[in-house]
């Protein structure tokens, strides 16, 4: 199955709730939320402070699949805990072991849908569907609702906010991306996303696809070596709180 994706400019175009980036929801966070900061996403046990660290969070789409635990191999060994946006029908349903051991190994877990529609392109009854089977699935697994979603394709407007507001997601784009749903080619998925790694950045790759796990290790190393430090998307914000029906985006 390939996922294509739009370009980053898109995203937002014709819809009046623009974006918050990671750095102005830090900014905004209240007096209280300062006082509370979150554990790094390395393992260290350490908190992390992405006001002055260099953080980068690692996001996956579209799983789990067969790959996954491969994935999640690399990340236990590399003490990274990334951000997971599901698909339902055809990768939460199918793979429950996964999804319970995605959660129990600390990593974040989002909602990509239920079945890749762009929801942009539907009606109010449809996005709530597909965002609320999603939610009800994943939430039977891990005893959770998540808070997060990401738009298929990044496809948003203001009915989708509205939805997402109601049912408690906030809405995470990203502005790195390697195409690897049109690639096998593992040092060309690995060129892009380093290329693009920028300090309060979102990387997007999907663990569906044969060339994207084996890039995983050199990504999380060279960017280690360049001073990044892997977080979650709410460790990224922290220590403001995901906002429903707000767009986050680098």
């Amino acid at each position: 199955m390939a996922l294509g994706l739009v370009v980053s400019g898109a995203f937002l175009a014709g819809c009046g709730q623009g974006r918050t980036t990671p750095a102005e929801a830090r900014a905004q966070a209240d007096g209280n939320a300062r006082a509370a900061m979150t554990e790094a996403a390395d393992g260290s046990g350490q908190a992390v402070d992405c006001s002055k660290a260099k953080c980068i969070a690692l996001t996956f789409d579209a799983g789990p699949g067969p790959h996954t635990p491969r994935l999640l191999d690399i990340l236990k060994e590399k003490r990274v805990h990334a951000t997971f946006f599901l698909l339902g029908k055809n990768h939460v349903v199918p793979y429950p072991d996964l999804v319970r051991r995605e959660a129990a190994e600390g990593h974040e877990i989002g909602n990509h849908t239920w079945s890749h529609e762009r929801l942009d392109q539907i009606s109010d009854d449809r996005i709530r569907d597909e965002l609320g089977r999603t939610q009800d699935a994943i939430k039977n697994i891990t005893g959770k609702a998540p808070t997060l979603m990401r738009p298929p394709q990044g496809g948003t407007n203001d009915k989708v906010h509205a939805v997402a507001t109601s049912l408690g997601l906030s809405e995470v784009l990203w502005n790195a991306t390697a195409s690897d749903y049109a690639t096998t080619d593992t040092k060309l998925i690995g060129d892009r996303i380093l290329q693009q790694a920028t300090r309060d950045g979102i990387i997007l790759l999907h663990d569906i696809y044969d060339g994207t796990v084996p890039a995983v290790p050199r990504i999380i190393d060279e960017l280690r070596s360049r001073g990044y430090t892997f977080v979650t998307v709410p460790q990224l914000l922290s220590p403001a709180r995901p906002q429903p029906g707000t767009v986050y985006h680098p």
